[in-house]
């Protein structure tokens, strides 16, 4: 795991300076404490920060073919690099490292721009043709490592990280109303949009070539639902699963130093450690983070499979006070607005894992939407069912049986679950009807924005926005697959793989490994039918199946209970907010900013100090207006974490 940054010159210039190249990959240390890398090349510039996990001493980047004029950074892994180092090496290419980086630049003599469909990995890749003068800039599948990019006076920057392209001074830094109002609906913005004016992501799955001075975008991979595996026995699915899981887990213990794994005490991070002691020779070393409140915590779970287990375990205890003191850091890193604070126990636990000198870690991520295992699938197949008849009193009732984990359930209150899930039930063949009700309840962020911004997104409509972004054929799929599609392209891609993932673990150099998206994994469980998936209300029931007597039934069977944290609450102490919550949501400073409606946000805000917050739409919105504006503070103001306060204020 790595930082990459680089500059181009998209027309004749001078070589891009060093000072440049080393300000912006200084600003990625963190991402790769190890060591710094250099290659200038007449109009490219490239610099790497160096997390060395695979050939320690022989891995600095960059890499370079036999003759010098391939030249690639990288940020990720790929896994299956024992096995294209030995076929590249029979089709007559020499390698001076051990690495799995120097496959990627033979891959790409052998294979041209379809070297990215040989890769099993997580990556973020900018490759260097110095003889055809191109750049090429790749993403992995599911979108689990970032790349930016910036087209700025005639030259092309990019970087893992949006800090990176931010330390040349002359790049604009200001926030992305249409980008802020994808946020307030989906969660994420769709890329290539991002929350800052000019910065595109490229997006997952797809390869960006640039050359003559212009840049080219194309998708070499995607979700797909279109191919249903009929016939099959569920036995034989199983066995299947289960051996493609074994093999993902084992290319992905691949490392020069030790490897963890997280577990929360869920299935799926049950799964992937029990399948690390089964089927690996790797000594299994596991940590965990419970909460305070019973609501969000875990820790019997957890502790019944490390009993079971035997494993190596740390864990560590997170309060809302330690989400207060960590939040605005969590956010320096996560350069995005949020709606949940629940990024920031997992950057604690990161933390854990750098502290017992481990740089590696497995977890679960990805198992829900590759699988079916949300609750937002459950309540799309029952809502369907609703709507086929919508002046039903008795289908709306099997919702009941959703959120048994939840203190305040949707569910639970009748009126309430009516005014909910009946929201869309008129655009049951649209491939978004599973997501309107969550939605809906996003978008009720837009009442805090400042009428001059409300007036500004009045042409905003989410339901085409969305469509645009859909392949042409979704309609023809599965309603299951064409909710797991929307899910893996917004949640999945644009706040768990990012905010929650890449962003808090490299916060404190440590590499999340995801074997549920292997890239061979999905395209299996696309094939599923979708009864495979949810049978009944039971939900990644081949995956509880394929897992039938590995695991123990409590776990096996234990009803799926979402990762989630405390959110407003965790920002006042008896009612007294941390100075820096104190600070943005003043008078003042809520006028600076122009965003939000200064009284609607101060109404919310004392309703949020007198511990009378409201469900999930006061903590969204709360957990929304002080992550923009954090956003606007540390990316637009300061450009710099610096010494934020976060003490409690008198």
């Amino acid at each position: 795991m790595c930082g990459i940054a680089g500059i181009l010159n998209l027309s004749p210039g001078p070589l891009p300076a060093r000072d440049a190249l080393t300000a912006m990959i200084e600003s990625l240390r963190h991402r790769g404490p190890d060591g710094f890398g250099f290659h200038s090349d007449n109009d490219i510039g490239l610099a790497h920060a160096r997390l060395s996990i695979i050939d320690l001493e022989g891995g600095r980047q960059p890499i370079h073919n036999e003759d010098r004029t391939v030249w690639v950074v990288f940020n990720g892994e790929i896994f299956n690099y024992v096995e294209l180092r030995a076929d590249l090496q029979r089709r007559g290419h020499h390698f001076y490292t051990q690495s799995d980086t120097e496959v990627i630049v033979h891959a790409y003599e052998t294979y041209g721009d379809d070297f990215v469909r040989e890769l099993n990995g997580q990556f973020a890749i900018a490759l260097w043709d110095s003889r055809r003068r191109r750049l090429l800039l790749a993403r992995d599948r599911a979108g689990i490592r970032p790349l930016f990019y910036t087209l700025h006076r005639h030259r092309l920057l990019f970087a893992s990280e949006v800090k990176a392209i931010f330390t040349d001074p002359a790049v604009a830094r200001r926030l992305d109303i249409a980008a802020l109002a994808q946020i307030f609906t989906y969660w994420s913005a769709l890329p290539p949009a991002t929350p800052f004016e000019g910065i595109c992501a490229l997006p997952p799955g797809h390869l960006g070539v640039v050359e003559n001075g212009k840049i080219r975008i194309h998708k070499y991979w995607d979700w797909e639902f279109s191919d249903i595996a009929h016939g099959t026995s569920e036995a034989q699915l199983a066995e299947e699963l289960r051996a493609l899981l074994i093999d993902a887990v084992r290319l992905q213990l691949r490392a020069d130093v030790p490897v963890g794994a997280y577990l929360s005490g869920g299935l799926d991070s049950s799964v992937i450690t029990t399948l690390i002691k089964h089927y690996t020779e790797t000594p299994l070393r596991t940590f965990s983070v419970t909460f305070e409140d019973d609501e969000f915590d875990e820790s019997g779970y957890q502790n019944e499979l490390v009993a079971r287990l035997g494993t190596h375990h740390t864990s560590i205890r997170c309060t809302k006070a330690d989400i207060r003191a960590a939040f605005p850091r969590m956010m320096w890193h996560a350069e995005t607005p949020v709606v949940r604070t629940a990024p920031t126990p997992l950057m604690m636990l990161s933390g854990a894992v750098r502290a017992a000198d481990y740089k590696v870690v497995l977890t679960g991520e990805g198992a829900d939407e590759v699988f079916g295992g949300y609750d937002l699938f459950k309540e799309a197949k029952i809502r369907r069912f609703w709507a086929r008849q919508p002046a039903s009193i008795r289908r709306p009732l099997i919702l009941s049986r959703l959120y048994p984990y939840l203190k305040h359930s949707p569910a639970a209150a009748p009126a309430f679950r009516e005014q909910f899930f009946k929201q869309g039930l008129e655009h049951r063949e649209r491939p978004f009807f599973a997501h309107i009700p969550r939605w809906a309840t996003t978008r009720r962020l837009w009442q805090f924005l400042h009428p001059d911004v409300r007036a500004a997104l009045k042409g905003f409509d989410a339901y085409a926005t969305i469509e645009r972004y859909l392949p042409a054929g979704i309609n023809a799929w599965p309603p299951l697959g064409r909710d797991q599609y929307v899910e893996a392209h917004t949640l999945l891609s644009g706040y768990l793989l990012s905010s929650q993932g890449d962003r808090v673990g490299m916060a404190n150099s440590i590499e999340g490994r995801f074997p549920f998206l292997d890239h061979r994994v999905i395209e299996f469980a696309n094939r599923l039918p979708p009864h495979y998936k949810i049978r009944g209300l039971n939900e990644k029931y081949l995956l509880k199946s394929a897992m039938r007597g590995l695991l123990p039934e409590v776990i096996r069977k234990r009803t799926k209970q979402p990762y989630r944290a405390p959110d407003a609450a965790s920002f006042f102490d008896g009612g007294r907010p941390a100075d820096y919550v104190a600070e943005l949501f003043s008078e003042r400073r809520l006028h600076e900013s122009d965003l939000f409606d200064p009284k609607a946000v101060r109404n919310l805000y004392d309703k949020c100090r007198a511990g009378r917050a409201i469900g999930f739409g006061d903590n969204m919105a709360f957990i929304a207006v002080l992550s923009t504006l954090l956003v606007e503070e540390l990316f637009i103001k300061r450009a710099t974490l610096g010494s934020f306060h976060v003490a409690s204020a008198a």
